[in-house]
């Protein structure tokens, strides 16, 4: 494998070759090829960028690689980078770096932005407040369009939190939006009120920034207004903080469906002992659980001994149930992270999964029953294949219900995720079947215990 250009310019100490580099790639790659290169090396090719695009460039970087840059430049430019930053990644920053360095960081700001930084920190964690900007312009229904332009020509907010514009009346309340470009096309004097959006989409400081950032994604926006308590305007959302909010929030769920925790860092910036740190709790928890498959085989042993041949399907039986029900909760999970499906959908959603459950398990049934009734008989082909039934209806109801009543106790989805609902339908899918067995098979299974 050739290794990344940047890499080798540094390596070879070519400081021109590297310039040209620099000049001749985007700020994402370049932000890339920085997030792979060793820490030490990191500073070197950094400070060779021009002032904005050094700003550029930093504020493509992930939190993580941001904290790792920083501790490899010199104080001064360190403030004045993190200085540059907008304030709500200028949170982000600080919420993940440790205290003293935050401390420390701040310590270079000015009154100002310390003030709008501890206000986007106050607020929780995953709330919409900490993904806002508090810089935006609003204006007010009463301004002509010439008025509005004018105040906009005076701004010191950088242009790309001016493509959507809040209106407000007087006491900072939330009346509406205006775009940009309707403003630039209207008449000098038409009220803004007149080119207001139709539709107002808003959202709660302390709303969950997922939802929030949802919302930006569903209706088509460039900005989302923030409002407190009172509906009075505190920030906006940008669509590219939520979109990155939105890859935050489904790659947790994808690393919490795999059945492990979120790293919290880049996979390769993590150690050995961090990913199996992550992966440990998850794997004890899924042990524990499996205990109970292996307790039925114990309660069903006598079963077992008298008819050896349903030990043969054991794996075809719990492996389909595991997969059966990991497809139905992958599904409804992810229909929830998309909003499609609530709570009071629960019976909708149970009877439709039920009916999936039974055309699933039919078609298995009809492949089943014959293979195994020519090799093991008639009676354990009926067991095998009324088992494939029973267990991906039963596997397909359980997938489906469990992330939704999760949700409804304020626990993550994700959490009762594919590996868990396998764990839970292996246990009970066994039961079924040795339940299955005994009643077809009650003849056969007597006629043995009697010779034992």
């Amino acid at each position: 494998m050739t290794p990344a250009p940047l890499r080798d310019l540094l390596t070879t100490d070519n400081l021109t070759g590297l310039r040209a580099w620099l000049d001749d790639t985007g700020t994402l790659d370049i932000a890339d090829e920085l997030a792979r290169l060793p820490q030490a090396d990191q500073a070197v090719a950094f400070r060779l960028l021009p002032k904005d695009r050094a700003m550029a460039v930093f504020e493509a970087l992930d939190p993580y690689h941001q904290q790792q840059l920083l501790d490899g430049l010199r104080e001064d430019g360190v403030a004045e980078l993190v200085a540059g930053m907008d304030p709500d990644d200028r949170a982000r920053l600080l919420d993940e770096v440790p205290a003293g360095v935050a401390s420390r960081l701040q310590a270079g700001l000015t009154p100002e932005q310390r003030e709008s930084t501890a206000s986007l920190l106050g607020y929780p964690p995953a709330s919409a407040g900490r993904l806002m900007t508090p810089e935006y312009v609003s204006l007010r229904a009463a301004m002509t369009t010439a008025d509005a332009l004018s105040k906009l020509r005076r701004t010191t907010v950088d242009g790309d939190n001016l493509v959507v514009l809040p209106v407000t009346d007087d006491a900072r309340h939330l009346v509406g939006t205006v775009a940009l470009p309707s403003l630039v096309k209207a008449a000098p004097q038409t009220p803004v009120a007149d080119l207001m959006c139709p539709e107002l989409h808003r959202a709660r400081a302390e709303d969950d920034r997922e939802a929030a950032a949802r919302l930006v994604q569903e209706a088509d926006l460039l900005a989302l207004p923030v409002v407190d308590s009172e509906d009075r305007l505190v920030g906006m959302i940008t669509v590219d903080d939520a979109m990155e909010a939105l890859e935050a929030e489904e790659t947790e769920d994808i690393v919490r469906a795999g059945g492990s925790e979120p790293l919290g860092v880049p996979y390769m910036a993590a150690s050995v002992f961090q990913l199996a740190r992550k992966r440990a709790v998850w794997l004890l928890l899924l042990v524990v659980a499996a205990v109970l498959t292996v307790n039925v085989l114990q309660v069903f042993e006598d079963t077992l001994e008298a008819v050896i041949v349903l030990a043969l399907f054991i794996p075809l039986l719990i492996d389909t149930g595991g997969n059966a029900g990991s497809q139905a909760a992958t599904v409804v999970i992810r229909a929830m992270a998309l909003g499609e499906v609530r709570f009071s959908d629960l019976p909708r959603i149970v009877w439709r999964e039920a009916r999936v459950g039974i055309l699933l398990g039919a078609m298995l049934a009809g492949i089943g029953f014959p293979i195994a009734a020519v090799f093991f008989g008639p009676e354990v082909g009926l067991v095998i294949s009324l088992t494939l039934l029973a267990i991906c209806v039963w596997a397909s109801f359980v997938g489906g219900m469990l992330p939704v009543l999760a949700r409804r106790l304020g626990i993550d989805p994700a959490v009762v995720s594919a590996p868990l609902v396998t764990t839970l339908v292996d246990a009970t899918g066994l039961i079924l079947y040795f339940l299955i067995a005994t009643a077809i098979l009650s003849d056969q299974i007597g006629a043995a215990t009697a010779l034992v």
